[in-house]
């Protein structure tokens, strides 16, 4: 006769029993990543981190779309603001989630300190000179925002002070 302890098995055994044991392999090698003994992973503090800097860039995203609208008498509906969120703050937030990881990286500052250069000088150009749908279609001011938030210090105050040597070298005129 079989004691009726014996024959049943902790919930855990039961559950490692349903699976093969290339799937239960696969499934402890990919939490490893998002958990480990001390605490959350490498995986899980970058997505962390990452979500703590989507926010702030996607809140500055919807109000510079509100405030160029109203800059120019425009007041956008619901649907409108949505409409411009859904299409940007993707690339945004992949865009955001890999430069954190690779910030460090010399190629990589040397590209955002270009970039932000180029974009920061084409956006205040547009910004002076651009009719209202030049402006909300081709001015996204968080990209310069975003490419110097990336910077170091030195270099991000250096690109700053080549932008603002290009508005007073074409006598740009921010406010109107």
């Amino acid at each position: 006769m079989v004691d009726a302890k014996d024959s049943e098995s902790p919930p855990s055994v039961a559950r490692e029993s349903t699976l093969p044991k290339e799937e239960n392999w696969h499934f402890m090698q990919e939490s490893e990543d998002l958990q480990t003994p001390d605490g959350p992973g490498v995986a899980a503090e970058e997505i962390f981190n990452a979500i703590a800097m989507i926010v702030p860039f996607s809140f500055l995203l919807l109000m510079m779309e509100i405030l160029i609208r109203y800059q120019y008498g425009k007041h956008p509906g619901l649907n409108v603001l949505v409409e411009q969120m859904v299409s940007n703050v993707p690339i945004l937030a992949l865009l955001i989630f890999y430069t954190m990881r690779y910030k460090q990286h010399r190629r990589l500052q040397i590209g955002f300190f270009l970039a932000s250069i180029g974009i920061g000088c084409r956006t205040v150009y547009l910004l002076s000179r651009g009719s209202l749908y030049v402006n909300i279609r081709q001015v996204g001011i968080f990209v310069p925002v975003a490419t110097c938030h990336r910077l170091e210090l030195g270099t991000a105050v250096l690109n700053l002070a080549v932008v603002s040597t290009y508005v007073w070298w074409k006598g740009l005129k921010l406010l109107r």
